[in-house]
């Protein structure tokens, strides 16, 4: 294995809020980063003049085994569980391999069916697998009929769902996920409705804090974003209707917000092929979901990026770029747009020691750009190497 100088860089390490020139140097022996270039020797050396180096972007939002493009068939019309846990690893390979691609280097999964996010992880961590890093979470937790049933267990009061919490750890669980509201993708419910109860979420938030893991809960009306929040979640999944009062218990309670704007924009751009009741909802809160990350971006709330990709038109290559540019378009600076997608999504995932900002003895995990995505956010999107672990991509 080599040691690769990069040298005339503009870098964006995550910590400042500029780019800076840094040389630094790779350990492709380790996938490590390293900055002290004076006792090392180099096998190789890359010059990025006029190129922008920043962190790799880390997806908080993710469901691997679902096609977003419905092309594979769903997961309801298998003819029987070994297929379908066939088909939905099959999808998520994919899926992961197109997201590291187009510069997602960690990505979390936020609802799966078999546990096979849990399974992709190991293999990643055990070096079989080539990818992004992954947190898994199982399937999510899910009342009886409630929002996400088809890749979820389905929980009812706080002594199953500290059972089930249990058994999605017991599994490989890193993060715990729940729905405390329904959602635009399931007829016959609203995204206002309160699905999950303050008291039931707060037993599996107990679980996944015992264990030094995260929680986090589906969110888009007000009183379930706040019964999240007093439960003590670690992040706000979508957080579509947040009013002031639910923005100061976010800020007093440390909660990020993860917005996945793209979700309900794909599904807006798509209205002569999904039902018709999906993409009603679908355009009835988007204006108060821009609305509402723009107003916790300037009221100081930690955002971290995420995609919900895998819900409908919602793929795996350059939506974590695109939800970048969403959130600049409801406010967010482009500044946040970045930390967002590095330094806070690290430290939410509790991945913080290992990548999220470009350190000594990091994960040499990065991209490559063309163009400042300070000045412009859609530079993200443009053309870009991906280093994964060191590793062009």
């Amino acid at each position: 294995m080599t040691k690769t100088k990069f040298k005339n860089a503009q870098v964006f390490t995550g910590n400042g809020e500029q780019f800076e020139q840094i040389d630094f140097g790779v350990d492709e022996s380790t996938g490590r980063l390293f900055f002290d270039l004076e006792n090392h020797s180099f096998d190789a050396e890359k010059d990025l003049s006029g190129h922008f180096v920043m962190p790799g972007l880390i997806n908080c939002h993710t469901h691997v085994v679902l096609d977003p493009f419905f092309k594979i068939g769903g997961l309801s019309t298998v003819s029987s569980k070994e297929a379908e846990a066939v088909r939905g690893t099959f999808i998520a390979l994919d899926n992961i391999q197109k997201s590291l691609k187009h510069g997602v280097t960690y990505l979390r999964d936020c609802g799966s069916s078999f546990d096979i996010d849990l399974k992709l992880s190991q293999l990643e961590k055990e070096g079989h697998l080539f990818a992004p890093g992954i947190i898994g979470s199982g399937p999510a937790l899910v009342m009886t009929g409630g929002h996400g049933v088809e890749l979820g267990l389905e929980t009812d009061g706080p002594d199953e769902m500290r059972r089930n919490a249990r058994r999605n750890i017991k599994n490989g669980a890193r993060n715990i996920k729940m729905m405390a509201t329904g959602g635009v993708s399931v007829d016959g419910e609203k995204p206002t409705d309160v699905q999950l109860s303050e008291e039931e979420m707060r037993v599996a938030v107990e679980e996944a804090h015992h264990k030094g893991y995260t929680a986090c809960a589906h969110a888009q009306g007000t009183e379930g974003i706040k019964n999240a929040i007093r439960a003590g979640v670690d992040s706000i999944e979508h957080g579509v209707y947040l009013d002031d009062e639910a923005i100061q218990m976010l800020l007093a309670h440390d909660t990020f917000v993860v917005p996945t704007l793209i979700a309900p924009y794909a599904i807006n751009q798509h209205p002569d092929v999904l039902p018709e009741f999906m993409v009603a909802k679908s355009v009835e809160i988007s204006e108060a979901h821009f609305e509402s990350i723009g107003k916790a971006a300037k009221a100081g709330v930690k955002l971290a990026l995420g995609t919900d990709s895998g819900t409908a038109y919602n793929d795996f290559e350059n939506s974590a770029a695109f939800e970048m540019e969403l959130m600049v378009r409801a406010g967010v600076t482009p500044l946040q747009a970045l930390q967002a997608s590095s330094k806070n999504a690290a430290e939410l995932l509790k991945i913080n020691q290992e990548t999220g900002t470009l350190e000594d003895g990091k994960l040499a995990d990065f991209l490559v750009l063309k163009e400042n995505p300070l000045e412009d956010i859609r530079a993200v999107q443009g053309e870009k190497d991906v280093y994964k672990k060191g590793r062009l991509v």
